[in-house]
């Protein structure tokens, strides 16, 4: 295992670009298993969660090809099916989130798929409830194989129909329109999440030959194809990895500039850390934080203290949750944040009330957090990272700490963030990769 170690204190000035999006790649690698013609995909980051899945896609017989760091072709048209029913797949899937992302390409095309409870954050329940609900309106049936905990999903042939999701599920989502995009006839999704990832899902799969329309709607419509084809795609930049880099430069930086965040993706996020006080310049597709002594939380209009709450997009997404907790540490005022999603997501706040932080955990999802306006510096502290964006939020207390700090389990932030002590390192921060 290995840890980093942080020298806090030290300021950030210069520019940085942000990777491309984990949440969209992990969509559209899957989205290879549609066809047996080659996909081209560019702007894929080169961290755990990604590498690991495109590992097991070759496990399972996808030629890939890496054509640079970050741009590869995939072929999936020599697959080994019988691989999907060892047991070896199934341990893989079970330490790999992403992994989920394959059933619903592996139904569409082949008619069966073996399903094992997903790996991945420890951040609270992350039912699977949508995917199978929306596979069994397509016409599939499961099977439970009790010996290894796994079901076996097939069908013959899908069948195209209207579906309302019991939840706007972003995985369920991206699942369901794999699947349909073979099904015959026309299925119409209700209730569909609409995250810009999403959206770059479903341009990828009209590039191959989909029919996707409703596409940025919570309402869409696919017309089954017989048959898709090869494409080629580039990658958004990661949103939430742009987020944390505003909250680094608003608590540590000298001025830093974001650039090409591909803005008009970006949601509420900016206008989110403006609540908190923070100077956001918007200058073409860059996003520039200067220098700020001090920023102020501002309140609602009737003067009640400010809530901040993760929802459905174009909602604010929980993954920024974290990392807007950690900077309303050295604000000037409080502000409830109510994580509503996930039930476990907020348990790391203790590691910040160790440092110094006030903070008023009232629940599992709700923490109040009055900020010390900078008159009042962290501690440095031991802490383990508990998954990849309390990961970040605790990098970044760190890095805003007075003395030195040790964060455990490092590999958690590498499942989402590139080489990211180098990168940070590269704008002053004092951050070293150790083995423990």
């Amino acid at each position: 295992m290995e840890s980093f170690l942080i020298e806090g204190g030290h300021r950030l000035c210069g520019t940085i670009v942000p990777q491309g999006a984990k949440n969209e790649a992990l969509e559209v690698i899957s989205a290879v298993l549609l066809t047996d013609e080659e996909v081209s995909i560019s702007n894929i980051p080169d961290i755990l969660d990604v590498n690991n899945l495109i590992k097991l896609l070759q496990d399972m017989g996808v030629k890939v090809s890496r054509k640079s760091r970050h741009d590869y072709t995939f072929q999936a048209d020599c697959l080994n099916l019988d691989y999907l029913q060892s047991d070896e797949f199934v341990k893989k899937c079970s330490s790999l989130r992403g992994s989920v992302l394959m059933f619903g390409p592996l139904l569409g095309r082949f008619g069966k798929a073996t399903i094992a409870k997903p790996g991945g954050d420890k951040i609270g329940r992350r039912r699977l409830d949508t995917h199978f609900l929306g596979f069994k309106y397509l016409g599939a049936k499961f099977e439970h194989e009790d010996e290894r905990n796994v079901y076996h999903i097939m069908a013959k042939k899908l069948k195209g129909c209207y579906m309302l999701l019991d939840e706007a599920s972003v995985t369920g989502t991206a699942n369901i329109i794999m699947a349909a995009v073979l099904a015959e006839g026309t299925t119409t999704i209700y209730n569909a999440a609409c995250e810009p990832y999403i959206q770059q899902l479903c341009h990828l799969l009209n590039t191959m030959g989909a029919r996707i329309s409703g596409i940025g709607s919570n309402l869409l419509t696919i017309v089954g194809e017989r048959k898709l084809h090869g494409a080629s795609h580039v990658i958004l930049p990661d949103m939430i990895e742009v987020g944390s880099f505003i909250g680094m430069a608003a608590m540590v930086g000298d001025g830093v500039r974001i650039k090409d965040v591909s803005v008009k993706n970006l949601g509420i996020i900016p206008d989110t850390f403006k609540r908190l006080g923070i100077k956001i310049k918007i200058e073409g597709d860059d996003i520039f934080i200067p220098k700020q002594p001090s920023y102020v939380i501002e309140s609602f209009i009737d003067g009640t203290i400010m809530t901040l709450a993760d929802a459905p997009w174009p909602g604010l997404t929980p993954d920024l949750l974290s990392v807007l907790l950690v900077v309303a540490t050295q604000a000037k005022g409080s502000v409830l944040f109510h994580q509503k999603m996930f039930e476990s997501r907020l348990f790391f706040v203790d590691k910040l009330i160790d440092m110094g932080a006030q903070i008023i955990l009232c629940d599992p999802h709700r923490a109040v957090v009055i900020g010390h306006d900078h008159k009042k510096l962290l501690r440095a502290g031991r802490m383990t990272s508990p998954d990849i964006r309390a990961g970040i939020a605790l990098l970044i207390a760190a890095m805003s700490a007075k003395g030195t700090s040790r964060i455990a389990n490092i590999a958690q932030i590498d499942r989402g963030y590139e080489n990211i002590e180098q990168r940070l390192n590269d704008l002053g921060a004092c951050i070293k990769r150790v083995n423990d």
